[in-house]
């Protein structure tokens, strides 16, 4: 019954100009995590280079949130990385979150 709730949660609605993507190595504690970006993440180029090693490991069709091959860490500073260049230009105002910095490296086993 507990997963038939979890899923239900992890269902709930997106709300417009944003997505829903399942972060988490395989081999990682605590499985895959899902968090909410905006789509503008989509174009940028950290971002980018992140989708090109989904495509690799996972291809190009999957149900459900899109899954990105990064450890959680590895993901929350790359968010961060986002968050604060756009909020150097002022164009947006994201909620913003301090991170230690961390070495790029995706695995992709």
């Amino acid at each position: 019954m507990e997963n038939n709730m979890q899923e239900g949660i992890k269902k709930a609605k997106v709300k417009k100009g944003w997505l829903a993507v399942r972060v988490g190595l395989e081999d990682e504690d605590g499985g895959f995590q899902r968090f909410v970006i905006p789509i503008s993440y989509l174009y940028h180029p950290l971002f980018k280079q992140l989708l090109d090693i989904a495509r690799e490991v996972y291809g190009y069709t999957s149900a459900g949130p899109l899954k990105l091959p990064s450890s959680v860490d590895e993901f929350l500073h790359i968010r961060w990385r986002i968050e604060k260049e756009v909020n150097s230009r002022g164009t947006h105002h994201f909620h913003h979150h301090h991170h230690h910095h961390l070495p790029l490296s995706f695995n992709s086993c």
